[in-house]
Parts: structure tokens; sequence; C-alpha cells
């Protein structure tokens, strides 16, 4: 492999200069802020609000940096991990020249991201097992592959992909390749975070959305090489991540322990709904999962469905997906909901 950052990058994105805020030219703490053209007197809310928030969440880098076990310098943080998907197309891949990789079923904003900004969407469907079908990737790529997307554990499957098979790519793959792992912390299998120091081009997404409860924040993550992350914020709008969220993630990032006690929960959940589940008839197939959801096929995805939406129940209908027919992708939740669904599944008559 020979990656090469600088022949990956738009060349408009090389020689831009990024927007310069009035935070971005002082650095510390003062007694009187009128660089910013801010109201002065405060706000309805709270005075501080009327202040513009840290453009680069230095605080929340610090505690994530404790957490992960990786430098404040390689992590990104986004306005929910769209926008961390979205700003690799901006630069790295060309409109109308270049191309990405993705492997069905997985999430849909890949897809979404890619037709946005104007770049071809080469697709690589997994295998049988939900693993990668690494002959057909290969094929796809060419000189204009610029990313090749790997969500594990993937959505809307549940497993995790082979550790092997990523650092198979890395190791060949002159491009970027982007692990997602949003659902990392209700997995077995370890981050791929552990490998930034061994392949530089490697980005690993992760968010606050599912393990640590916080989807309402809309806040998601990029760890990289210190080059990567400096493309992050050069191309970034000034103040991505609002002073409240800020403020409300700085507190939740103190109960990791409260956070770990919910993973157990969930994951013990996890297991008693699959159990409970197996013993439904209409219930054709479980499949493993490393997330905080399960892949069920059943024995009519659009009647269970329809029946779970009569009884206030809403899952997500997923059988008209590759590799994907006839299920419904469930999420795990409180004993007491999973109680109600599967009294709702019990009751259905085919």
């Amino acid at each position: 492999m020979s990656f090469n950052l600088n022949t990956l990058l738009r060349p408009n994105i090389k020689t831009l200069t990024p927007y310069s805020s009035a935070r971005d030219e002082f650095h510390g703490e003062a007694k009187v802020y009128l660089d910013a053209n801010e109201n002065s007197i405060g706000s309805p809310l709270l005075k501080w609000y009327n202040r513009y928030p840290d453009p680069y969440q230095q605080k929340i880098k610090e505690k994530l940096s404790a957490i992960k076990g990786v430098a404040p310098k390689q992590i990104f943080i986004g306005n929910g991990s769209d926008e961390c998907i979205d700003l690799l197309y901006r630069a790295f891949c060309s409109p109308g020249k270049d191309n990405v990789i993705i492997c069905p079923p997985t999430y849909g904003m890949y897809e979404v991201s890619a037709n946005i900004n104007d770049v071809e969407l080469r697709k690589a469907p997994l295998l049988e097992n939900f693993q990668l079908d690494l002959v057909h990737m290969e094929t796809l790529v060419d000189a204009n592959t610029k990313l090749i997307w790997i969500c594990s554990p993937n959505n809307p499957t549940g497993n995790s992909i082979n550790r092997e098979d990523i650092e198979m790519i890395l190791n060949n793959f002159d491009g970027i390749v982007v692990v997602d792992e949003a659902y990392i912390n209700f997995a077995r299998q370890r981050s791929c975070i552990s490998l930034l120091s061994e392949y530089p081009n490697l980005v690993v997404m992760q968010t606050l959305s599912k393990a640590w409860g916080l989807a309402g924040l809309r806040l998601g993550m990029s760890f990289a090489s210190e080059e990567i992350i400096s493309i992050y914020n050069k191309i970034k709008p000034p103040y991505n991540i609002s002073e409240a969220v800020q403020e409300l993630v700085i507190k939740a990032l103190d109960n990791v322990e409260d956070v770990n006690a919910m993973i157990q929960e969930l994951v013990s959940e996890r297991k008693r709904l699959e159990e409970a589940l197996t013993a439904i008839p209409v219930v054709e197939k479980i499949y493993p999962s490393d997330a905080n959801f399960l892949l069920v096929k059943v024995a009519d995805a659009k009647a269970i469905y329809t029946w779970l939406l009569s009884n206030e129940i809403v899952v997500r209908d997923r059988s008209k997906v590759i590799l994907c027919e006839g299920c419904l992708r469930i999420t795990v939740g409180t004993a007491k909901e999973n109680d109600e669904l599967l009294t709702a599944l019990q009751k259905f008559i085919v």
C-alpha cells in the first residue's frame, strides 16, 4: 500500500483558506470579549448563551481522550455522525469524478451523502453470513476510489465484521477506510481505534447516540490521524456544536460507570429478548447481534409490522433490503417495552 493523503484530497480543499472565526484568532481566557459581535448583555435564557461556543470542543476532547485512549488532536466532534460522513465526501471526493464503496445492507447515510455530493456509489453486497466479500470489493476499486465504508457492528444485520478482513483492506487499499462503530459498546469485538497508530488511512467513527443515550444531542465522533483531523477542522462549520450540547456532553462524560451499567442491562435484555422470540411461532430466525437491536426474520414482515403498529409498537421493517428479506429490525427496549412487544407478537395470527 502507498497511502498518500495529499493525492486523495480534492484540489480546492488543498488550497482552501478556512473561515477564521473570532475565537480562532484568540486563545486563552480574557476578562472582556468584544471580538465576535455577540450580545454583550446576555440572552433570555442564561448569561453565557450569548457567547459563541468553543469551535473545537477542547474540553470534550480532553475527556474523550482519557476514555478512548487517543490524543485530543486525533478527535473530531461532529453534529451527529452524519456530519462526520458528509465532511469526508466534501474533503476527498470530487463530484462527478470519484467513487466510494459500500457493502449493503448497511447504514443508509453513506449512500444518501454520496448522492448529495454527486459521488459514484459502488456496491459490494455482504456475503450470506453478513461478512465482507473481499473478492468483489477488489474488483470495484480503481484510481478514483477514495473511500470504503465499513459498518461494524453492522446496521441492520447486527454482526461485527471480521477484524482480519478490515485489516486486509487497510493494508491493500490506497484510499481511506472508514469503520463506523456506532454500536461498538454493545459488542465483544475491540474497537479499531487501537489500529490508528498502524494505519494512517483509517478513520473510526463512533457516537454518543447509542450506548450513551444522547441521541437528542446529536454528537458524533471521528478518530483518525492528526493530518485527517486537521482536514476535518479545516472544512467544518465554524461553530458546529452548540454551547448547550457541549455543557451536557461534558457532564455525561463524567458518568462512565452509569453508561457501563446501562450497556450491561441492554445486553442482558438483548439475550432475554432473543430467547423469548425463539419460542414465538411467527419468528423464523434471529440473527446473532453485537448491537442494541436484533434482526428477526418473521413469517409475514409487512403484516406483523402493521399489527405491531396497531398495538402502538414501532419497529423497523427491513424486508425490502437486500439480504434482509422478510426481516424486522427490533431495538432492545426496557424490560417493560420488550414484554409488551412479546405479548403483541404472541397474539398475532398468520
